[in-house]
C-alpha cells in the first residue's frame, strides 16, 4: 500500500464528506429538501469511503505501530473527525430547519 496515496484518500474523502454537509445546511436554509437529502446522502457515501481507508489501515497496523505516524496521517485523522461533527451537526441543524419549515417559519 502506498502509504502518501492512501492518506491522501482519507483527506480526499474527508473534505468531500465535509463539504456536502455543508452544502446541505446551506440548502436547508433555503428549505430545498430534495437537495439536502440528495448532500446529505453524499455526505455519508464520502465518510463512509474515508472510514473504510481508516479500517484497512487500523487492520494492517494492529495495533502494534507497524504503520509510520507521521503529522500529515495526524492531519489525515484530524480530517476525517471534523467531517464527521460537521455532517452531525448539520443534520442536528437540518431537523431545526424542517420543523421551522412544517411550521410556516421562512426567516430566521
Amino acid at each position: 500500500m502506498d502509504m502518501e496515496s492512501t492518506v491522501m484518500e482519507l483527506i480526499i474523502n474527508a473534505g468531500e464528506s465535509r463539504s456536502c454537509a455543508m452544502q446541505a445546511l446551506q440548502a436547508a436554509r433555503k428549505y430545498q429538501w430534495d437537495q439536502v437529502d440528495i448532500l446529505l446522502a453524499e455526505s455519508k457515501l464520502a465518510a463512509k469511503r474515508a472510514h473504510g481507508v481508516q479500517t484497512e489501515l487500523i487492520g494492517q497496523d494492529e495495533g502494534e505501530g507497524k504503520l509510520p505516524v507521521n503529522l500529515i496521517m495526524v492531519h489525515a485523522q484530524d480530517h476525517i473527525m471534523n467531517a464527521m461533527l460537521a455532517r452531525e451537526l448539520v443534520e442536528e441543524l437540518v431537523r431545526v430547519y424542517r420543523i421551522l419549515d412544517l411550521n410556516g417559519v421562512k426567516t430566521l
